[in-house]
This record gives structure tokens, C-alpha cells and sequence, in this order.
């Protein structure tokens, strides 16, 4: 049975040593073994030719390779595209593919559903059934880059779920896809979104890995987020803060704060000028986020008006600020609404199959 297999794909390169050790192999072999996992990303045993066939026959009898699988992809006009991708177990998870002049960027998911409950995101719906394996987050990359052909150069974990809220996993896929003797991609290059894990936000923090951290802050104040955000029950919002500044102080780095701009709740002035007080002599960046709106939560995008005059307010106070730029309106762009509409079973002609 595959569930009484080594999840070989999740194993990093020290512990593929000595896995192959335990199993009377050469040491050597580790090296080869994780090439063809991680940099030529094959998909079974027989694929490994410079593996004597022994070797293969006893790594198909003890391992497993299996992983996410694409079984529904949609293309937005400006090239985006967005993947349904089954699990082993069933289970189904969504990444986004999105180009630019500088590379390809993925965006991942870290979980099956999510419990943060954020009133205005599809990932919550149904809740958390899952956290996923750092083989499955690692085989979102590598489906990606066997579909298009074309090599993946940054990483975002902000799809489905809550990236500290599988720790472990998210930190041991951080290190491996940034391996050498994998893809290598660089952790310059990767950005972790939270919505504040302040406990797990500065043990990540000890990590001492080079990514870039984003926080999911969608209000200036607690009340104003205990309304969109059931976590700011558990961590104020200046605790937030102090663990930011951490952040900044340890790594030297700027950190990001991600503002949906929902209409009537948090687009006013007032809302404007307290972000400015909030974030102020910090070295950070606002993103302002057009609310992709979700049937059955909460509101509507703000106005294009109010979402300039916003960002205005910000720049006149010398506040970093900048508005996303949309990708992939035209298709279920939003975290989680493919997925949501998958498990009802309600197909898209714009879904194809490759």
C-alpha cells in the first residue's frame, strides 16, 4: 500500500543518505537519486537509467514518488494560468502560474482548505482538512515547470492556507527547492505571506533564511480587523507590528504588508491615515489588493477612485505603497474559488484538460 511507503520526495539530501545507507547502498547514489527527483523530476523508479535495476526494484517496493498531479488548468487572457491539482489522497490544491519580463513566478498552496476563517477569502470555506507534505508543495513547482517547459525562478506561498500554520513542512520546502543539487532556486527570490503567526512569525525569523515576508494585515486597527479576520482575536495588531520590526532589525530586509481594499470597511481616509501612523519608521512596503470578490463572503472591491485616492493619502505621508497589479481576472482568480468550484462539481467551460 502507497500509505506504508516512504514519502521519498520529502526527504532532503541528508536524509536520502541515510535512508540509502540503511538500505546497503553506496553513499554516492544519494546524489544521484536526488538529482533525479529534484532537477530532472521524473516520475517514477524505471525513469533512474543509471540505477542498476535492483537498486530500482527495491526503492519501488519501499518509496513512493507520487505527488500532486495537474488535472484541470485554465489560461487568463494576459497568460496567466491557474492549475487544479489532485493529491494522492483525492485531495485537490491550486497554484498560479504568472509571467513577467523577469522570470516565472508560482504561486503555492501550503494546505487543503484553511482555519484562519478570513471572512473575505474562498480558502476557508469548508475549513482546513489538511496540511500538505513538503513533497506535495515541491511537486506544484515541479508540474509547473514538466507542463510548461519553461523554468520557474520565484516562488510565492500565498495560494490555499496558511503557510505557519504547517511550519515544519513550509521550512523543510523552503530549504530543498532552494538546494543545489535541486532546482536552486534562489530564497531571495521567495515570498511567505502569513495573516500573523506572531509565536511562529519570529521562530521563522531564527531561521535565518533569506525569503521575503509578507503580512496579511487588511486593517489599521483591531477592531476594524477582528471584523475580516478572526486571527486578530489571538494577536493584536501591534504585536504584529513588533514582531515585523523583528523581522526588519534581524534580516535587514523590508517587509511587505498586503491591504485588500474592501468597500465601505477599510478604504476611508481615516483608515488611510492610521496605516500611516501604524507602519510609521518601518522599513516596509504597502500593497494595496482589489478585492476579488467571493460569492457568500464578505464585500465588494473598492471603487478604482477610492482606491487611488487611497494610495495618495499614503504617498503624500511618505509611505511605501503600490496597487497589485490584476492577473488572471477573467478566470477563478481568487485563493481557493477553482477548488470550491471543483468539489461541487460544477465544471467551466474556460477549465481544459492537458
Amino acid at each position: 500500500m502507497t500509505e506504508d511507503k516512504i514519502d521519498i520526495k520529502s526527504l532532503n539530501f541528508t536524509e536520502l543518505q541515510k535512508l540509502l545507507e540503511e538500505m546497503g547502498e553506496k553513499k554516492f547514489r544519494a546524489k544521484q537519486l536526488y538529482e533525479w527527483i529534484h532537477k530532472r523530476l521524473v516520475l517514477s523508479f524505471d525513469e533512474m537509467t543509471n540505477l542498476s535495476k535492483d537498486m530500482r526494484k527495491k526503492l519501488d517496493e519501499s518509496c513512493t514518488i507520487e505527488g500532486a498531479r495537474i488535472i484541470k488548468k485554465q489560461v487568463s487572457s494576459d497568460g496567466t494560468a491557474k492549475f487544479l491539482m489532485r493529491l494522492s489522497d483525492g485531495n485537490t490544491v491550486e497554484s498560479v502560474l504568472m509571467k513577467y519580463k523577469h522570470g516565472n513566478s508560482v504561486c503555492i498552496s501550503t494546505q487543503v482548505g484553511c482555519r484562519m476563517g478570513c471572512r473575505f477569502c474562498a480558502s476557508t470555506v469548508g475549513g482546513l482538512i489538511r496540511s500538505l507534505k513538503t513533497s506535495e508543495m515541491l511537486d506544484q513547482i515541479y508540474e509547473i515547470q514538466r507542463t510548461t517547459g519553461e523554468r520557474v525562478s520565484n516562488i510565492i506561498l500565498m495560494g490555499i492556507g496558511e503557510p505557519l500554520d504547517n511550519y515544519d513542512n513550509v521550512v523543510k520546502f523552503i530549504r530543498m527547492i532552494s538546494d543545489e543539487n535541486g532546482l536552486n532556486i534562489s530564497q531571495r527570490n521567495i515570498t511567505l505571506s502569513t495573516c500573523g503567526l506572531v509565536d511562529r512569525l519570529k521562530k521563522l525569523v531564527d531561521e535565518k533564511l533569506i525569503i521575503t515576508i509578507a503580512i496579511s494585515l487588511h486593517a489599521p486597527n483591531d477592531e476594524l480587523r477582528r471584523e475580516m479576520m478572526p486571527i486578530a482575536n489571538r494577536y493584536s495588531i501591534h504585536e504584529i507590528i513588533d514582531a515585523c520590526r523583528y523581522y526588519v532589525d534581524m534580516t535587514g530586509r523590508r517587509i511587505t504588508f498586503e491591504y485588500s481594499m474592501v468597500e465601505g470597511k477599510n478604504d476611508s481616509r481615516e483608515c488611510a491615515m492610521q496605516l500611516v501612523e501604524l507602519v510609521r519608521g518601518l522599513n516596509c512596503h504597502i500593497n494595496l489588493i482589489p478585492l476579488n470578490p467571493v460569492e457568500g463572503r464578505m464585500g465588494q472591491r473598492s471603487k478604482g477612485a477610492d482606491i487611488q485616492n487611497f494610495k495618495l493619502l499614503l504617498e503624500k505621508n511618505h509611505t511605501n505603497v503600490t496597487i497589485r497589479r490584476e492577473m488572471g481576472r477573467d478566470i477563478d482568480a481568487a485563493c481557493g474559488q477553482l477548488r470550491n468550484k471543483e468539489r461541487g462539481g460544477n465544471d467551466d467551460e474556460s477549465i481544459c484538460k492537458d
